[in-house]
């Protein structure tokens, strides 16, 4: 069975972005977290918050989406055979 993917991977560069109604609520989860859940009053913990809420929505993004890999358009770029 096929699942059914949250994000999908970017023609340019490396990366993702939400294809479904999923992964759009992730993302808005995420940014409200940074906006008004993290406390900036320490430099250190707020780092340490924004580094685990990243690696999270990161993780989440490998989870439910497609394979990550360096594109340039959409095409795959074909390998010339040494000769």
């Amino acid at each position: 069975m096929k699942k059914k993917l949250w994000f999908k991977a970017k023609d340019y560069g490396w990366g993702w972005y939400p294809i479904t109604w999923q992964g759009w609520f992730t993302l808005i989860l995420y940014t409200v977290y940074l906006i008004f859940g993290t406390t900036p009053t320490l430099p250190v913990y707020y780092m340490i918050e924004v580094l685990s809420s990243t690696t999270i929505l990161i993780l989440i993004c490998f989870l439910t989406g497609e394979k990550p890999e360096w594109r340039w358009g959409k095409n795959k770029p074909t390998r010339s055979k040494k000769v």
